[in-house]
């Protein structure tokens, strides 16, 4: 092993098991001191994650979700207690609200965790450091949904109506194709290979399967000085219209999946509440910031912006679940509708020194990794032991890599389809959110979530190198056609 690996192995070791100790002891003078010892340990190895990946020039997702699936691991290995009880996710306080709502503790571990992982929680949680450790995974998993608001406002405040209505017919056909064409591959891929499973499940593998990561291929494309050629601007504005076409179908299946299966009048009643509500989103929400904005002369501009911007995409997450839809939607709106010019009483915009974003962005540096090593850590490994389990994550990425190449289709026959295509592939952090979505739902399984995971992993990674192949080929391409006579 090399030094530098056995250091990082030390480290790792080291912080998980001073954390559990932590938690253990149950004799601070400080209740939260536990929890802040946690969350801190979540962020380091997020930190030493995406360290990691950008010295292997890979997206920084991808090391801070590699890190959390070597934690995961971990704590499996080992049985350290912290990450034991992270690793059940969401089931951890679903079997709580069950305990609460009658049923007894074993009843409700069984229930949602199994009869083997029921076990092993329940000695834990029963533990002396059992209340601690519980209150270490609410507090993550509480500052890891912050970090999914903020990541959604910043993609929706980096997305303009205006450019949207510009990019054209191009892009549009792309984002559409883009679309429905891995959610059907996905869709049928789900009924072959798990045809035990629900149709409101294959439904919900095919929604994350339409997926489009804009800020793994933005980064790509920026990397790569490309971001001007015109391939990259249909990618780009496809990705944008893609985003918002997945998160309308995520409300759409989630609505589905809440109502107890397929209904028609529950899921137009879906769609009409996710029309209305961007309507009047669309609508109030300009008026709502200005009328905000107005009662505020008394503080400065950068207070201005930071208060308005946390409120307001706050108050638009909590109307989004209030009317049935996931937060991220109304995080997303938020973002599209706020930008700098409506605190043009404080002067001209140009001369303010920071902006939306560069106020919010340290929110989202500290509390979207915090997310994604959560999600790495609930990868279980040892579901890929069962050769369905190996096959079902295969199959899932075929479905998807194939899916996003056709969508290529539907750029204009002077584009290089295959580029456009190759642009759409990776998942990313949409991918990520859309797969937590369905575990928090109880949609997905531990095996299918862990397929889930390995299809974002592998369609991140292979984007970049062939995405770069994709556009020197053309640019080489067309150099030979300016030169020739």
């Amino acid at each position: 092993m090399y030094p530098s690996a056995k250091i990082i192995l030390t480290v790792l070791l080291l912080v998980a098991a001073t954390t559990v100790l932590a938690a253990g002891s149950g004799k601070h003078a400080d209740p939260i001191a536990p929890v802040i010892l946690g969350v801190t340990g979540i962020l380091f190895f997020a930190v030493l994650g995406r360290f990691g990946a950008r010295k292997l020039g890979q997206p920084s997702v991808l090391g801070e979700l590699l890190m959390g699936v070597i934690l995961g691991t971990i704590g499996y290995l080992f049985s350290v207690d912290f990450l034991l009880v992270l690793r059940e996710g969401p089931a951890i306080f679903e079997m709580v609200d069950l305990a609460l709502s009658g049923a007894t503790i074993e009843q409700a571990a069984i229930s949602t965790l199994g009869e083997e992982n029921a076990v092993i929680i329940l000695n834990i949680l029963q533990g002396p450091g059992g209340a601690e450790l519980t209150q270490i995974a609410h507090a993550v998993d509480v500052f890891s949904r912050y970090g999914v608001i903020f990541l959604l406002f910043l993609v929706g405040l980096g997305t303009s109506v205006r450019e949207m209505q510009e990019v054209g017919t191009e892009s549009f056909r792309v984002a559409i194709l883009g679309v429905i064409l891995p959610f059907f591959f996905g869709f049928m891929m789900a009924r072959v290979l798990m045809p035990e499973l629900s149709i409101s499940v294959d439904l919900f593998v095919a929604a994350t399967l339409g997926a489009t990561s804009i800020g793994i291929t933005a980064r790509v494309l920026e990397e790569l000085g490309k971001v001007n050629c015109h391939e990259c601007r249909v990618i780009l504005g496809a990705a944008v219209i893609d985003d918002v076409l997945g998160l309308v179908m995520l409300a759409i299946v989630s609505g589905i999946i809440i109502s107890g299966g397929f209904e028609p009048v529950g899921t137009l009643q879906t769609i009409a509440l996710a029309a209305l509500f961007l309507v009047t989103a669309f609508t109030l929400g300009p008026r709502f910031l200005r009328r905000a904005i107005g009662l505020l002369d008394h503080l400065d501009i950068v207070e201005a912006k930071m208060f308005v911007s946390f409120l307001f995409v706050m108050v638009l997450a909590w109307f989004a679940n209030l009317v049935g839809l996931a937060t991220i939607v109304g995080a997303f709106a938020a973002g599209v509708i706020l930008h700098d010019g409506y605190f043009l009483k404080w002067g001209d915009i140009r001369e303010h020194k920071f902006s939306i974003r560069d106020l919010i962005s340290p929110l989202e540096v500290i509390l979207v990794p915090i997310f994604f090593v959560l999600m790495g850590i609930q990868v279980k490994l040892e579901t890929f032991l069962d050769p369905h389990v190996i096959v079902m994550g295969f199959g899932l990425i075929v479905a998807a890599v194939i899916g996003k190449l056709l969508s290529g289709l539907g750029a204009s026959r002077g584009s290089s389809r295959l580029a456009i295509g190759m642009g759409m592939v990776p998942r990313g952090e949409v991918g990520l959110i859309f797969a937590s979505i369905g575990k928090s739902l109880g949609v997905f399984s531990d095996a299918l979530f862990s397929a889930l995971i390995l299809m974002v992993i592998v369609t991140t990674l292979m984007t970049p190198p062939l995405l770069k192949i994709c556009l020197n080929r053309i640019a080489d391409r067309r150099e030979e056609q300016s030169t020739t006579p």
